[in-house]
């Protein structure tokens, strides 16, 4: 038996947090887990910027509306689900992902909670599991599955190091050039083939 576990931001849909930025001109919001490898001090900053613009999650939420799968990647789900299973394993939140997951087919997400306050303010956020992305692929394993993973980021580096197979979707070039040891797929057609061949 085996299993697919995949990022979801940069690998299925766009960076919520850039597309964010975009709309609302502010640069330091682009900042994201390829420049920031610490998750925790990412988050801090991102909290204390809406909160200084007083951005609230309707704001977050209205952007997030506009935005749809990245290119082939409904297709791709569609051929993963039809051949094993796939397991989104994110660190975004289910607040922001839940009209996205939708375009995608609903696959199984585990990810984060965001707290918001009676003003409908980002107050905080609510880890399910310290590094859970690489949890989850070991108690995959601990369940007997042959394990796939992939990301393309530092935030994604855990989970993929455990999996029994692994590979870089469309990563920075900085992570690349880190990691020589790992296959690189640099789109949706390239990274079904690496699975193919595995299972």
């Amino acid at each position: 038996m085996n299993i697919v576990c995949l990022d979801l931001e940069g690998v299925l849909i766009p960076e919520i947090w850039i597309a964010f930025a975009e709309k609302t001109g502010i640069e330091a919001l682009k900042r994201t887990t390829r420049d920031e490898p610490d998750y925790d001090v990412l988050m801090r900053y991102r909290l204390d910027i809406l909160d200084k613009e007083g951005f609230k999650l309707a704001d977050i939420e209205e952007v997030i509306g506009t935005l749809d799968p990245l290119p082939g990647a409904v297709e791709f789900v569609n051929w993963v689900t039809a051949q094993t299973r796939l397991v989104i394993l994110s660190d975004t939140f289910s607040q922001f992902a839940g009209p996205l997951m939708a375009k995608l087919g609903n696959p199984t997400l585990f990810c984060h909670d965001l707290v918001i306050d009676e003003k409908g303010r980002i107050a905080d956020y609510r880890l399910r599991l310290k590094d859970h992305k690489r949890r989850a692929v070991e108690a995959f394993k601990a369940l007997n599955f042959e394990t796939f993973a992939a990301g393309d980021s530092y935030n994604d580096l855990s989970m993929i190091e455990v999996a029994n197979h692994k590979c870089l979707f469309c990563p920075p070039q900085r992570l690349i050039d880190e990691r020589p040891d790992l296959a690189v797929a640099t789109n949706h057609s390239e990274l079904q083939d690496n699975i193919a061949k595995i299972f």
